[in-house]
């Protein structure tokens, strides 16, 4: 499937289904399932290629520190769903995230939100500052678009 327009900005997007179990007594996917997707989507994120390869080698990895998350529309099952990813900022030690949720059946995005992500020294227990190759990667999957 191709990315609706609303994702075009988007260089991750992963497509999920809406799973009968993610609905709540209400009927509707429940509040906690968009935050999954989003945890989905960044995951796809930092496993390309090159940003993988880049927190392996250095010996770190993303921890989340904040998640925000806006409900546009219910969604309901049966449907797909697809979840862009990206990074809008990049700080010292942390970058910002932005994801959003598009729903075929409702052709519209139905969730969207932001994450603070930290890049994290796990051995040492600590964050630490995001380096040049890292940056330099970010911004080119981003096509050269990200804050500093």
């Amino acid at each position: 499937m191709s990315s609706p327009a609303d994702l075009a900005d988007f260089p991750v997007v992963i497509t999920l289904p809406v799973l009968w179990g993610d609905q709540d007594a209400f009927g509707h996917v429940n509040n906690t399932v968009p935050i999954r997707w989003f945890e989905s989507a960044r995951i796809a994120y930092i496993e390309t290629p090159e940003i993988a390869e880049l927190l392996k080698r250095e010996k770190v990895g993303p921890i989340l520190a904040a998640i925000a998350c806006n409900y546009r529309r219910q969604i309901t099952y049966p449907d797909t769903v697809s979840i862009g990813a990206r990074v809008t900022r990049l700080g010292g030690a942390s970058l910002t995230m932005v994801h959003k949720v598009w729903s075929e059946q409702q052709r519209a995005i139905v969730a969207d939100g932001e994450s603070t992500i930290v890049i994290f020294d796990y051995a040492a227990q600590r964050p630490t500052r995001i380096s040049d190759p890292l940056r330099t990667a970010m911004a080119k999957l981003e096509g050269g678009r990200l804050e500093r």
